[in-house]
């Protein structure tokens, strides 16, 4: 069976459906105009036919320059205040998302979720609840596109990219990189599986698993000397003064140069393998960049460990 729409499967897509069919209609009716007019034009201007043809007139109205000119920038003005506007409320982030980590690479789509279990060329959702996908690549930039759920995005090396969906139907739908990223780019696909929430957490239950990835960065997070420098000061386990990471994950930190920014993935990223770029106030400049020594799934461990670190009391 042709299709000629893709399903509508999330929370975004019959909004996104709405921007396009305004935008196909506007682009129909200029399309519609210009031939119409070509078509007359061709008729009335044709060869041995009586119409007069007279010199063109030198200067066209500014009333007609200036109305096609505004008439033309508001309707951008509008479509862009309008998808702009859908963009930034779909899917605020919500605590409770379920998070998904999502590995790239010439060519397939490597997924892993909170408790270890891990997917190849595949990716599984419960239908209602908020999906949030941290992805990176390995080697060149891919891009994470499920069309039935009108949801795109970049996924880049040397990069943490996050998508947040919410699906609405079940079934099983297509995932595609839709950024060319080498000879069998067009093979480079998958399926997205969306269940109902008991049924997702069956399946996940009784999927072969390993550490979850916060137990696993925590173990990579001691082999790389990290604990030297960032453990337990009152215990005695650090020896030289460095930034406390419990609670530092979504918290404010000031910098030596005056800024604050918020630890966010992006950030801890960065402060791994560009230690010197943002260095906290009050801390000396000594920490050796891991940049070449750790690869993104080793990344993906260490992120989720520094995210699991809660205050102590």
């Amino acid at each position: 069976m042709i299709r000629f729409w893709p399903a509508t499967a999330s929370d975004v897509a019959a909004q996104v459906d709405q921007l396009t069919g305004v935008l196909l209609a506007i682009c129909g009716a200029i399309l519609l105009l210009v031939g119409c007019l070509l078509l007359g034009f061709s008729i009335r201007y044709r060869r041995g036919s009586s119409a007069k043809r007279g010199a063109l007139p030198e200067i066209v109205s500014r009333e007609v320059e200036v109305g096609w000119t505004a008439a033309t920038l508001f309707l951008a003005l509008f479509l862009f205040a309008w998808a702009t506007g859908m963009e930034l409320r779909a899917n605020p982030p919500q605590p409770d998302a379920i998070e998904v980590h999502v590995l790239a690479r010439q060519w397939m789509w490597k997924t892993r979720h909170a408790n270890g279990a891990q997917e190849i060329d595949a990716l599984h959702v419960p239908r209602g609840e908020q999906v949030r996908l941290l992805m990176t690549s390995q080697d060149v930039i891919h891009s994470f596109f499920v069309p039935a759920f009108r949801a795109k995005q970049d996924v880049l090396p040397g990069r943490l990219t996050e998508l947040r969906f919410t699906a609405t139907e079940t079934g099983t739908y297509n995932l595609f990189c839709a950024e060319y990223c080498g000879t069998l780019h067009a093979r480079m696909g998958g399926t997205v599986t969306v269940m109902e929430p008991e049924d997702f957490a069956r399946w996940l239950a009784v999927q072969p698993r390993g550490d979850d990835l916060a137990r696993e960065g925590a173990a990579l997070f001691v082999s790389l000397g990290c604990a030297g420098c960032h453990g337990d000061r009152r215990g005695g386990s650090a020896t030289v003064r460095a930034p406390k990471l419990e609670g530092v994950y979504n918290s404010p930190v000031p910098l030596q140069d005056g800024r604050v920014v918020t630890a966010d993935e992006a950030y801890l990223r960065d402060s791994i393998l560009q230690p010197r770029r943002d260095v906290v106030a009050g801390f000396p400049n000594v920490m050796p960049s891991f940049a070449g020594l750790v690869h993104e799934e080793e990344m993906q461990r260490l992120l989720a460990y520094l995210r699991s670190l809660k205050d102590a009391p």
